[in-house]
């Protein structure tokens, strides 16, 4: 045996989320892991680290929420949080809005000042683009929850961006997760507990797997000698891509990417926000984060910006978004059977299970997960 030196009883792929918590949870109940990770750092796409100060978020910006109290005691118990909420400012060709859709939004907008007003709005607009019944894309649901106005200049371009494709080809629970609100209200989120680990996220992954039964070994491709993992190991849990665990037998699943571009400027203050969408087409990224606002800390005289940039994946990039059109949940659910044939390999996190799942919700499932495996003991 090449990999399984030491009697583990798990072989747990990927770093992130889902890995590090059932790696801690079975920890605890006494069982050992070796957990592998394809990149250099802890923590997938949540990792971070501190430049001049200022903590960044290497693969964009990732503000915890949740209304699960069991979730926010679960991971605070890793760091502490700050209060950060986020408000983000949406740039539409030099006019500044108000995000998520709200009364500030609307009087942007219309010059309305009242509720009622703002609904008679939308609806006038709705009727006008012959939206009834059901909506049918994200386009029709766009229009139908915040109006035409709104919709073109705020989120027809962004998404279209975003996802690299036209909007009436994408799903309409994408835009279902923003709120709309009748209050001047600018919280981006619904959610009662919001924040920021105030020493950035890494730190609740070091803690994490900061266990005897825990070897963590970075820099290691589970591909690169897959056959002998899967022959050595009793357990496994893999928290990479379906299609890929299963050599992409019935194709590749669409993914979409990002790349990021950052700057150092000689001043506290560049944008005023901790985040500004760009919401026309034109403008090449989908918005600009400035870190220092997230967390009030930093070198004097300087700040940090970093651009978004969706692209097209490739074999080559970081897959960071499922795209889950009707063309895309048919592949997956042929990989879903193949999964559910597999014995000793647990599958979880947002690209094992092709699902666009927020923070909260990955920790969740892998402890439902470790449940289920202790159940099943």
């Amino acid at each position: 045996m090449r990999h399984h030196t030491k009697n583990y009883d798990y072989l747990i792929v990927g770093a992130g989320p889902f890995g590090a918590t059932f790696a801690h949870e079975v920890a605890k109940r006494g069982k050992r892991c070796l957990l592998i990770e394809r990149r250099s750092h802890l923590g997938g796409n949540l990792y971070t680290h501190q430049e001049n100060g200022i903590t960044i978020h290497d693969y964009g910006a990732h503000i915890f929420h949740t209304d699960n109290k069991a979730i926010w005691d679960y991971v605070n118990q890793f760091t502490a949080f700050n209060g950060y909420i986020n408000q983000v400012i949406a740039n539409f060709k030099g006019d500044l809005y108000n995000l998520p859709f709200n009364m500030n939004t609307f009087y942007q907008m219309w010059g309305v000042k009242t509720p009622a007003a703002a609904q008679a709005k939308i609806a006038e607009q709705r009727e006008a683009a012959g939206i009834t019944g059901t909506p049918k894309n994200l386009e029709e649901q766009g229009i139908s929850l915040i109006g035409t106005d709104i919709y073109e200049k705020l989120v027809k371009g962004y998404t279209e961006k975003q996802w690299g494709r036209k909007a009436t080809e994408l799903p309409s629970f994408i835009i279902r997760r923003l709120p709309t609100r009748f209050t001047f209200d600018n919280n981006y989120f619904n959610h009662r507990y919001q924040g920021l680990p105030v020493n950035g996220y890494t730190e609740i992954f070091e803690k994490m797997l900061d266990s005897d039964l825990i070897d963590v070994q970075l820099d290691t491709d589970f591909f690169a000698d897959k056959a002998a993992y899967l022959a050595e190991f009793p357990r496994i849990v893999y928290t990479g891509m379906i299609d890929q665990f299963f050599a992409y037998k019935f194709g590749e699943l669409d993914y979409r990417c990002l790349r990021f571009q950052s700057e150092l400027l000689p001043t506290e203050n560049a944008q005023g926000n901790a985040v500004t969408n760009y919401t026309d087409a034109e403008t090449p990224f989908t918005r600009v984060m400035e870190w220092r606002h997230f967390d009030q800390k930093g070198d004097d005289d300087v700040t940090i910006l970093t651009r978004e940039y969706p692209q097209d994946w490739d074999r080559t990039k970081e897959a960071y978004y499922p795209v889950n059109d009707e063309k895309n949940s048919a592949v997956f659910k042929q990989y879903q059977a193949e999964a559910q044939k597999l014995d000793k390999v647990i599958l979880g996190g947002r690209l094992a299970t092709y699902q666009y799942y927020d923070m909260d919700q990955v920790f969740h499932a892998a402890l439902v997960a470790v449940e289920k495996e202790f159940q099943q003991s």
